[in-house]
């Protein structure tokens, strides 16, 4: 689709901040970072996409990694989090957790089982529960079946990744393409000798409000997300910008991209509207997304809070209940429940992050950590290759672009105005690997390029110190 996953131009930085200041609500984390004079850095090095990172069985270990490295002290570790606990840069409500990933050996602890508000960390449950209640293999199915008459319907089954024209096997964004469903379908009318149709768009799979309450209205409107719907072309986008206005009902705008790509095959549209599509229908085509494996990758790495709610609606769907945000919430914490982690306490307003009322501690986060990096669920392990890496990709590509930390962290990344968190995995230059959280949630109104500073220093010293 040519649009830039990454935006890394003081430009087009400059202009969010000002469309909706630091409220960026995790859209990606470009706005601190790129408002700089500094000049820009050497590219780094090319590194796997996010379908091809997520089709590991388990992650690749980061260069260095070994089992009988040493372990830092915990005195040293301690140290360290409490200089950043107590410091003025994150604020007043800061939590901090730090686990030896072989030993489970908790290296640092402050404010761990306090909650926070998590914003896009909490990305990392929903990510969890569409592998596990979700076939990762599987895929998202876009139909057309025949109704009575001259009568047809698009059915939606969760792909807001659509293209408009040609699908591409290459990509997740747009591996379905809207032309090429037309194409099929026009084939299979032409066959009957139909020249006109009537379209019925069947979106029905997700249910509820289209966009959460717990939002902040200007997060559509300004394109941190989109109006939540069954399929849609682009996630809604109306141009092909990343931060691109959305269409207010994008699956009644997908439908309308079919339509005219009937068009153009010589089948005419009487009319579109809402309906259900025939129980037992022909189907007259059908495209199919990139693999749900490969979707939460994307989700994970680019901190797609779209693609995230969609795939908590799949979820709910999956486990029986409305695929509504209610429902989403529910299916994905009793989902990571289930594998073993106490989410006593634990709130999620929505399952991207976005909406006020989430919360979570650092050593719920940590158990989700520990949880995708063990041996003992195979399944999920692949997540840690999916995360953004420091220095190289997602969300972390424009930090940690120097020093021991680059390409040694994959973590998700965390921030709304006032929350600045980061939750992954670090390998010591030692080669330990070590888990760690820091989420803080009263950084008040400086905006996050202090706040990160601070977190990314520590997570740096973590990383180059031998701690011992």
């Amino acid at each position: 689709m040519g649009r830039t996953l990454r935006v890394t131009s003081i430009v087009v930085a400059a202009a969010v901040v000002l469309a909706g200041g630091y409220a960026v609500a995790d859209a990606h984390d470009v706005v601190p970072g790129v408002l700089t004079t500094a000049p820009e850095p050497t590219p780094p090095p090319p590194f796997p996409t996010a379908p091809a990172a997520a089709a590991l069985a388990k992650p690749s270990p980061a260069p260095g990694l070994s089992e009988d490295a040493p372990a830092p002290s915990s005195a040293s570790v301690a140290a360290a989090a409490s200089k950043l606990v107590h410091g003025d840069a994150m604020g007043s409500h800061v939590g901090v957790q730090v686990v030896d990933r072989l030993t489970g050996d908790v290296l640092a602890a402050s404010g761990a089982n306090d909650t926070y508000v998590p914003a896009s960390t909490q990305k990392l449950l929903t990510g969890v529960a569409a592998l596990t209640e979700l076939d990762p293999s599987s895929t998202l199915t876009t139909k057309v079946v025949q109704g009575s008459g001259s009568t047809i319907a698009l059915v939606g089954g969760g792909d807001q990744l659509l293209a408009a024209g040609k699908g591409s096997a290459s990509k997740v964004d747009g591996r379905a393409g809207l032309a090429d469903l037309a194409t099929q379908v026009a084939d299979a009318l032409e066959l009957q000798g139909r020249t006109s149709v009537r379209l019925l768009l069947d979106d029905g799979l997700f249910t509820g409000p289209s966009a959460s309450p717990t939002w902040d209205p200007g997060f559509v409107s300004e394109g941190f997300v989109a109006h939540i719907s069954a399929l849609a072309v682009d996630e809604g986008r109306m141009t092909d910008d990343e931060y691109a206005q959305r269409y207010a009902d994008p699956a009644m705008n997908a439908a309308d991209v079919f339509a005219a790509a009937l068009a153009k095959r010589g089948i005419k549209v009487q009319g579109v509207a809402r309906g259900s599509a025939p129980a037992g229908g022909t189907e007259l085509g059908h495209v199919e997304s990139a693999p749900v494996r490969d979707v939460v990758a994307y989700a994970l790495e680019l901190s797609d809070n779209t693609i995230t709610e969609g795939l908590g609606r799949l979820v709910a769907d999956a486990a029986g209940l409305p695929a509504s945000f209610d429902g989403a919430t529910k299916a994905v914490l009793a989902s990571v429940a289930r594998l073993g982690v106490d989410l006593d306490g634990a709130r999620l307003a929505d399952c991207s992050g976005l909406g006020k009322g989430s919360r979570l501690s650092p050593r719920q986060l940590s158990d989700v950590l520990a949880l995708i990096t063990s041996d003992d669920h195979p399944e999920l392990t692949g997540i840690v290759s999916m995360l953004p890496i420091s220095g190289l990709r997602g969300t972390l590509d424009d930090r940690f672009l120097d020093g021991d930390a680059r390409g040694m962290v994959r973590a998700k990344t965390g921030s709304l105005n006032g929350v600045t968190s980061l939750a992954g995995t670090l390998v010591t230059k030692d080669g330990r690997e070590l888990l760690f959280v820091v989420m803080a949630d009263k950084t008040g109104a400086v905006g996050q390029w202090g706040p990160r500073a601070a977190l990314d220093a520590f997570v740096s010293k973590l990383a180059s110190c031998g701690c011992s």
